[in-house]
Protein backbone atom coordinates (compact mmCIF):
# COMPACT_ATOMS: atom_id res chain seq x y z
CA UNK A 1 0.00 0.00 0.00
CA UNK A 2 1.74 3.28 -1.52
CA UNK A 3 -0.09 6.41 -0.15
CA UNK A 4 1.31 10.03 -1.44
CA UNK A 5 0.89 12.52 1.46
CA UNK A 6 0.63 16.22 0.80
CA UNK A 7 -1.00 18.41 3.38
CA UNK A 8 2.12 20.16 5.38
CA UNK A 9 -0.71 20.86 8.43
CA UNK A 10 -1.09 16.95 8.79
CA UNK A 11 2.96 16.78 8.69
CA UNK A 12 3.74 19.51 10.45
CA UNK A 13 1.53 19.48 13.27
CA UNK A 14 1.84 16.93 16.84
CA UNK A 15 -1.04 14.70 17.16
CA UNK A 16 -2.25 11.58 17.66
CA UNK A 17 -2.31 10.91 13.67
CA UNK A 18 0.86 10.13 13.43
CA UNK A 19 0.79 7.06 15.25
CA UNK A 20 -2.21 6.08 13.24
CA UNK A 21 -0.46 6.64 10.38
CA UNK A 22 2.72 4.84 11.17
CA UNK A 23 0.43 1.42 12.76
CA UNK A 24 -0.98 1.03 9.13
CA UNK A 25 1.87 -0.38 7.54
CA UNK A 26 2.01 1.49 4.28
CA UNK A 27 4.56 3.29 2.44
CA UNK A 28 4.65 6.88 2.67
CA UNK A 29 5.91 9.24 0.31
CA UNK A 30 5.73 12.63 1.41
CA UNK A 31 5.60 16.01 -0.36
CA UNK A 32 5.22 19.59 0.50
CA UNK A 33 2.43 20.99 -0.74
CA UNK A 34 0.06 22.23 -2.44
CA UNK A 35 1.44 21.07 -5.43
CA UNK A 36 0.57 22.08 -9.21
CA UNK A 37 -0.73 19.95 -11.91
CA UNK A 38 2.96 19.69 -12.73
CA UNK A 39 4.37 17.96 -9.92
CA UNK A 40 1.05 15.93 -9.19
CA UNK A 41 1.65 14.41 -12.78
CA UNK A 42 5.05 13.87 -11.90
CA UNK A 43 3.92 12.00 -9.13
CA UNK A 44 0.83 10.35 -10.32
CA UNK A 45 0.28 6.45 -11.37
CA UNK A 46 2.74 4.80 -8.25
CA UNK A 47 0.17 5.09 -5.39
CA UNK A 48 -2.91 3.43 -4.56
CA UNK A 49 -4.06 6.77 -2.05
CA UNK A 50 -4.11 10.45 -2.15
CA UNK A 51 -3.89 11.95 1.18
CA UNK A 52 -3.95 15.31 0.47
CA UNK A 53 -4.84 19.26 0.86
CA UNK A 54 -4.94 21.45 -1.77
CA UNK A 55 -3.35 19.88 -4.78
CA UNK A 56 -4.00 20.55 -8.31
CA UNK A 57 -6.26 17.05 -8.92
CA UNK A 58 -6.89 17.51 -12.58
CA UNK A 59 -8.30 15.29 -15.19
CA UNK A 60 -5.08 14.39 -16.53
CA UNK A 61 -3.28 13.65 -13.20
CA UNK A 62 -6.99 11.43 -12.25
CA UNK A 63 -5.81 9.75 -16.20
CA UNK A 64 -1.94 8.79 -15.34
CA UNK A 65 -3.02 8.01 -11.81
CA UNK A 66 -5.00 4.98 -13.24
CA UNK A 67 -5.73 2.08 -12.69
CA UNK A 68 -3.46 1.61 -9.54
CA UNK A 69 -5.61 5.24 -7.43
CA UNK A 70 -8.42 3.60 -5.11
CA UNK A 71 -8.97 6.86 -3.13
CA UNK A 72 -8.48 10.24 -2.19
CA UNK A 73 -8.77 11.07 1.04
CA UNK A 74 -8.89 15.20 1.38
CA UNK A 75 -7.75 16.71 4.32
CA UNK A 76 -10.15 19.52 5.07
CA UNK A 77 -13.49 20.65 3.09
CA UNK A 78 -12.61 22.27 -0.03
CA UNK A 79 -13.15 20.59 -2.94
CA UNK A 80 -12.54 22.84 -5.85
CA UNK A 81 -8.53 21.62 -6.39
CA UNK A 82 -10.29 18.07 -6.94
CA UNK A 83 -12.07 17.65 -10.69
CA UNK A 84 -15.20 16.00 -9.10
CA UNK A 85 -16.97 15.05 -11.99
CA UNK A 86 -14.05 13.18 -13.27
CA UNK A 87 -13.83 11.06 -9.59
CA UNK A 88 -17.25 10.39 -10.36
CA UNK A 89 -16.97 9.26 -14.02
CA UNK A 90 -13.84 6.98 -13.16
CA UNK A 91 -15.41 6.12 -9.66
CA UNK A 92 -12.59 7.08 -7.41
CA UNK A 93 -14.40 7.87 -3.96
CA UNK A 94 -13.74 11.71 -2.91
CA UNK A 95 -13.37 11.50 1.07
CA UNK A 96 -12.98 14.63 3.16
CA UNK A 97 -13.64 16.22 6.76
CA UNK A 98 -16.77 18.09 7.33
CA UNK A 99 -17.05 19.16 10.75
CA UNK A 100 -13.90 19.71 12.25
CA UNK A 101 -12.55 22.98 11.17
CA UNK A 102 -15.83 25.58 11.84
CA UNK A 103 -14.85 27.11 15.17
CA UNK A 104 -11.24 27.59 14.47
CA UNK A 105 -12.17 29.36 11.23
CA UNK A 106 -14.37 31.32 12.69
CA UNK A 107 -11.61 32.52 15.11
CA UNK A 108 -9.74 33.35 12.40
CA UNK A 109 -12.09 35.25 10.53
CA UNK A 110 -12.61 37.32 13.75
CA UNK A 111 -9.10 38.09 14.36
CA UNK A 112 -8.64 39.08 10.82
CA UNK A 113 -11.47 41.48 10.89
CA UNK A 114 -10.55 43.17 14.72
CA UNK A 115 -6.45 43.07 13.20
CA UNK A 116 -8.34 45.40 9.94
CA UNK A 117 -10.60 47.40 11.85
CA UNK A 118 -8.65 48.49 14.39
CA UNK A 119 -4.90 49.07 12.72
CA UNK A 120 -3.35 46.11 14.85
CA UNK A 121 -0.74 45.47 12.48
CA UNK A 122 0.47 49.27 11.39
CA UNK A 123 0.47 49.80 15.12
CA UNK A 124 2.51 46.86 16.47
CA UNK A 125 5.19 47.90 13.23
CA UNK A 126 4.79 50.97 15.01
CA UNK A 127 5.86 49.94 18.45
CA UNK A 128 8.32 47.41 17.34
CA UNK A 129 10.31 49.94 15.52
CA UNK A 130 10.50 51.76 18.83
CA UNK A 131 7.83 54.45 18.02
CA UNK A 132 4.87 55.49 18.90
CA UNK A 133 2.80 56.21 16.07
CA UNK A 134 -1.13 55.67 16.48
CA UNK A 135 -4.19 55.60 14.26
CA UNK A 136 -7.71 56.17 14.70
CA UNK A 137 -9.50 52.10 14.77
CA UNK A 138 -13.25 51.21 14.71
CA UNK A 139 -15.41 49.18 16.65
CA UNK A 140 -17.42 46.40 15.74
CA UNK A 141 -20.44 47.23 17.75
CA UNK A 142 -23.49 47.99 16.07
CA UNK A 143 -21.55 47.41 12.82
CA UNK A 144 -23.50 45.05 9.83
CA UNK A 145 -21.26 42.15 8.48
CA UNK A 146 -22.95 40.75 5.66
CA UNK A 147 -21.75 36.51 5.45
CA UNK A 148 -21.86 34.70 1.63
CA UNK A 149 -22.85 31.47 3.10
CA UNK A 150 -24.45 29.65 6.30
CA UNK A 151 -23.15 26.88 6.66
CA UNK A 152 -21.30 25.31 9.75
CA UNK A 153 -18.22 28.46 9.33
CA UNK A 154 -21.08 30.96 8.44
CA UNK A 155 -22.78 29.96 11.32
CA UNK A 156 -19.98 30.35 13.56
CA UNK A 157 -19.22 33.86 12.69
CA UNK A 158 -23.31 34.64 12.89
CA UNK A 159 -22.60 33.77 16.76
CA UNK A 160 -19.72 35.46 16.95
CA UNK A 161 -20.81 38.51 15.29
CA UNK A 162 -23.93 38.90 17.10
CA UNK A 163 -21.52 38.57 20.95
CA UNK A 164 -20.21 41.64 19.74
CA UNK A 165 -23.41 43.64 19.49
CA UNK A 166 -23.11 43.79 15.20
CA UNK A 167 -25.84 43.31 13.02
CA UNK A 168 -25.99 40.23 10.92
CA UNK A 169 -27.30 39.73 7.69
CA UNK A 170 -26.97 36.71 4.92
CA UNK A 171 -27.09 35.49 1.85
CA UNK A 172 -27.33 31.68 0.77
CA UNK A 173 -29.18 28.52 -0.96
CA UNK A 174 -29.02 26.71 3.02
CA UNK A 175 -30.86 29.27 5.61
CA UNK A 176 -30.99 27.55 8.53
CA UNK A 177 -33.93 28.91 10.22
CA UNK A 178 -33.55 28.28 13.94
CA UNK A 179 -30.07 29.82 13.77
CA UNK A 180 -30.92 32.79 11.54
CA UNK A 181 -34.04 33.45 14.72
CA UNK A 182 -31.16 32.66 17.60
CA UNK A 183 -29.13 35.18 16.10
CA UNK A 184 -31.65 37.74 14.08
CA UNK A 185 -29.67 36.96 11.01
CA UNK A 186 -31.91 39.07 8.15
CA UNK A 187 -31.52 37.09 5.51
CA UNK A 188 -31.33 38.75 1.50
CA UNK A 189 -32.40 37.58 -1.67
CA UNK A 190 -29.54 38.82 -4.25
CA UNK A 191 -25.71 39.45 -3.18
CA UNK A 192 -26.40 43.25 -4.69
CA UNK A 193 -29.56 43.59 -1.76
CA UNK A 194 -26.57 42.08 1.07
CA UNK A 195 -23.86 44.65 -0.44
CA UNK A 196 -26.06 47.53 -0.11
CA UNK A 197 -26.70 46.64 3.63
CA UNK A 198 -23.48 45.98 5.41
CA UNK A 199 -20.30 47.74 6.38
CA UNK A 200 -18.32 44.21 6.13
CA UNK A 201 -18.71 41.27 3.74
CA UNK A 202 -17.40 37.72 4.76
CA UNK A 203 -18.00 35.07 2.08
CA UNK A 204 -17.65 31.82 3.62
CA UNK A 205 -19.42 29.23 0.78
CA UNK A 206 -18.06 26.91 -1.40
CA UNK A 207 -16.08 27.82 -4.64
CA UNK A 208 -17.70 26.69 -7.82
CA UNK A 209 -18.64 28.40 -11.19
CA UNK A 210 -21.22 30.39 -9.45
CA UNK A 211 -19.50 31.53 -6.65
CA UNK A 212 -16.05 32.82 -8.76
CA UNK A 213 -15.37 36.31 -7.85
CA UNK A 214 -18.84 36.49 -6.23
CA UNK A 215 -16.76 39.58 -4.79
CA UNK A 216 -16.36 41.47 -7.76
CA UNK A 217 -16.27 45.39 -8.32
CA UNK A 218 -20.01 45.64 -9.42
CA UNK A 219 -20.89 44.48 -5.90
CA UNK A 220 -18.46 46.34 -3.74
CA UNK A 221 -19.79 49.49 -5.19
CA UNK A 222 -23.12 49.04 -3.84
CA UNK A 223 -21.17 49.00 -0.39
CA UNK A 224 -21.34 51.99 1.86
CA UNK A 225 -17.96 54.36 1.48
CA UNK A 226 -15.20 52.85 4.20
CA UNK A 227 -16.00 49.03 4.31
CA UNK A 228 -14.39 45.92 4.75
CA UNK A 229 -13.63 42.91 3.53
CA UNK A 230 -12.51 39.77 5.32
CA UNK A 231 -11.74 36.27 3.33
CA UNK A 232 -10.82 33.15 5.17
CA UNK A 233 -12.80 31.01 2.21
CA UNK A 234 -10.99 30.83 -0.71
CA UNK A 235 -8.62 33.48 -2.71
CA UNK A 236 -11.38 32.72 -5.96
CA UNK A 237 -13.77 34.32 -4.08
CA UNK A 238 -12.80 37.53 -4.46
CA UNK A 239 -11.53 39.54 -7.67
CA UNK A 240 -8.34 40.83 -6.16
CA UNK A 241 -8.12 43.20 -8.46
CA UNK A 242 -11.37 44.96 -7.80
CA UNK A 243 -10.72 45.08 -4.47
CA UNK A 244 -6.86 46.83 -4.76
CA UNK A 245 -9.03 49.26 -6.99
CA UNK A 246 -11.50 49.95 -4.26
CA UNK A 247 -9.07 50.31 -1.65
CA UNK A 248 -6.82 52.43 -3.67
CA UNK A 249 -9.92 54.95 -4.16
CA UNK A 250 -10.69 54.91 -0.53
CA UNK A 251 -14.44 52.64 -1.35
CA UNK A 252 -12.65 50.05 0.71
CA UNK A 253 -11.18 50.74 4.36
CA UNK A 254 -9.47 47.56 4.13
CA UNK A 255 -8.80 44.18 3.06
CA UNK A 256 -8.18 41.09 5.52
CA UNK A 257 -7.90 37.39 3.76
CA UNK A 258 -6.31 33.90 4.92
CA UNK A 259 -6.30 32.78 1.17
CA UNK A 260 -5.17 34.04 -2.30
CA UNK A 261 -6.01 32.86 -5.78
CA UNK A 262 -2.65 31.31 -5.77
CA UNK A 263 -0.82 29.56 -2.91
CA UNK A 264 2.01 30.13 -2.16
CA UNK A 265 2.17 33.12 -4.05
CA UNK A 266 4.32 34.94 -6.07
CA UNK A 267 6.77 37.71 -3.73
CA UNK A 268 5.45 40.44 -5.99
CA UNK A 269 1.82 39.48 -5.64
CA UNK A 270 -0.01 43.02 -5.46
CA UNK A 271 -1.84 41.71 -2.13
CA UNK A 272 1.42 41.41 0.02
CA UNK A 273 2.89 44.47 -0.16
CA UNK A 274 -0.54 46.91 -0.14
CA UNK A 275 -0.82 49.25 3.26
CA UNK A 276 -4.51 48.50 3.19
CA UNK A 277 -4.41 44.77 3.16
CA UNK A 278 -3.75 41.91 5.84
CA UNK A 279 -2.43 38.58 4.84
CA UNK A 280 -2.15 35.62 6.45
CA UNK A 281 -0.80 32.27 4.39
CA UNK A 282 -4.16 29.81 5.09
CA UNK A 283 -3.35 29.28 8.89
CA UNK A 284 -7.25 29.53 9.34
CA UNK A 285 -7.80 25.95 10.41
CA UNK A 286 -3.98 25.66 11.49
CA UNK A 287 -4.20 25.42 15.24
CA UNK A 288 -2.91 22.44 17.68
CA UNK A 289 -6.89 21.76 18.39
CA UNK A 290 -8.26 21.98 14.84
CA UNK A 291 -5.39 20.48 12.85
CA UNK A 292 -5.23 16.54 15.04
CA UNK A 293 -9.46 16.42 14.23
CA UNK A 294 -8.78 17.30 10.80
CA UNK A 295 -5.89 15.05 10.21
CA UNK A 296 -7.41 12.17 11.95
CA UNK A 297 -10.47 12.63 10.35
CA UNK A 298 -9.20 12.20 6.88
CA UNK A 299 -6.87 9.45 8.31
CA UNK A 300 -9.69 7.13 9.65
CA UNK A 301 -11.73 8.22 5.97
CA UNK A 302 -9.20 6.91 4.34
CA UNK A 303 -8.56 3.12 6.62
CA UNK A 304 -12.53 2.58 6.66
CA UNK A 305 -12.72 3.05 2.78
CA UNK A 306 -9.88 0.83 1.94
CA UNK A 307 -10.98 -1.84 4.75
CA UNK A 308 -14.67 -1.80 2.79
CA UNK A 309 -16.77 -0.88 6.71
CA UNK A 310 -16.61 1.84 9.07
CA UNK A 311 -17.70 5.40 9.43
CA UNK A 312 -16.84 7.56 5.56
CA UNK A 313 -17.63 10.63 4.88
CA UNK A 314 -17.61 10.61 1.13
CA UNK A 315 -17.91 13.95 -0.89
CA UNK A 316 -18.86 12.51 -4.72
CA UNK A 317 -21.29 9.63 -4.09
CA UNK A 318 -18.96 7.12 -5.36
CA UNK A 319 -18.90 4.88 -2.05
Amino acid sequence: MRVLLTTCSFQDTPGPHHALLESQGWEIVRERGPLPESRMLELAGEFDAFLCGDDDITRAVLDKSLPRLRVISKYGIGLDKIDIPSTKELKIPVLFTPGVNHDTVAEHTFALLLAITKNLIFSVDSTRAGRWDRKTGNELYAKRIGLIGLGRIGQEVAKRAAAFGMEVHGFGNYWPEEVAAQYGIRRHDTLESLFSSVDIISPHTKLGADTHHCVSAERIAFMPDGGWIINTGRGELVDAAAVIAALDSGKLAGYATDVLDQEPPPADHPLLHHPKVIVTPHIGSRTFESVPRQAMKSLVNLINALAGHGEIACANGVL
